[in-house]
């Protein structure tokens, strides 16, 4: 595929291959290594706005970065247009450069909540939400599905309604919200929604090789392509696709994440992380389920660590 800089608002991006908003992994640490290994863009794990509202501990977590981080991008997931603006524009953002509006998570309590992908089925509202949170000053994007159910599917008008409110660039996951996270991606209607929009349009879904990367980009004609969780089983893949030089092992990107993390967060947190991490390599790995369970039984970091080292040796 063509590697190329995009440019959203004011900033270019390094490189069009962005890494997705993961709840649970996306937190500093792993979009350092994203980072470092050739993505253009990479955001924060889900962060609700309500939560944000009422200072939620656990939500403000989520926001942690640094100046180290070379651009700093949020997803923000909410429904009230009011209260989406008003946490764009308030301080607890003011170190990001770019805010991200969930349109397209399909979890049913998000769905029910008026959240996520429901918001495809309220243009108004989701139209209302992108232009309040323009009202920061920094560029938005949007990230959202094909639509709601397969048989109705309508891409390219939302992709138009997103950029006629103000959005900087919107990311499609080519499925519908019916459609979870499994079946082949719907090439065409990210397609139709490129055609559409003149904003930089993004294709995300089913991703899990260089050679379904170049596909994706291939059939849809999109400006680059976002990877979600096979990036977390081979994070390699952004060095392999954007041509920067890693000379990296598994073993040394873990204990660089375990470092890292162990840095900014406390051992119960850096220790649940790096065993998600650990187990996402190990999936293709032959001989290594022996260890899972030791993996999970560690009962500090030092041991932990061991394991990793036996694992990734």
């Amino acid at each position: 595929m063509e590697i190329k800089r995009i440019r959203i608002g004011g900033l270019l991006l390094p490189s069009n291959v962005l890494m997705a908003p993961l709840a649970g992994y996306t937190c500093y640490p792993f979009r350092m290594l994203a980072y470092e290994m050739g993505a253009g863009l990479c955001f924060t794990e889900m962060s609700g706005a309500n939560a944000l509202k009422y200072r939620d501990r656990a939500t403000r977590r989520l926001l942690f970065t640094t100046e180290e981080e070379p651009i700093k991008a949020v997803q923000l997931l909410g429904g009230i247009p009011a209260v989406m603006e008003r946490m764009a524009c308030s301080e607890l953002l003011a170190d990001f450069d770019v805010i991200d509006i969930n349109m397209g998570c399909p979890v049913p309590n998000v769905f029910k909540s008026g959240e996520g992908s429901a918001l495809m089925l309220d243009r108004k509202r989701a139209s209302a939400i992108i232009r309040g949170c323009k009202k920061s000053g920094k560029p938005v994007t949007v990230k959202c599905r094909t639509g709601i159910h397969e048989n109705n599917m309508f891409t390219a008008e939302f992709a138009r309604m997103c950029e006629d409110s103000g959005a900087d660039m919107i990311t499609i996951h080519g499925r519908s919200r019916s459609m979870m996270y499994d079946g082949i991606p719907c090439y065409r209607e990210i397609a139709h929604a490129k055609a559409a929009v003149s904003i930089p349009v993004i294709a995300n879904g089913g991703i899990t090789s260089v050679e379904e990367a170049e596909n994706m980009m291939e059939r849809t004609g999109a400006d680059g392509i976002m990877l979600a969780r096979y990036a977390l089983e081979n994070p390699f893949i952004f060095s392999t696709l954007t041509g920067k030089s890693c000379q990296k092992t598994t073993l040394r990107i873990l204990t660089e994440q375990a470092e890292l993390a162990g840095r900014y967060y406390d051992e119960t947190f850096t220790m649940a992380y790096i065993r998600k991490l650990a187990s996402y390599g190990m999936k293709k790995r032959k001989g290594t389920k022996k260890y899972k369970e030791r993996l999970y039984k560690s009962g500090s970091m030092e041991e932990l660590m061991e394991v990793v080292t036996l694992i990734f040796s």
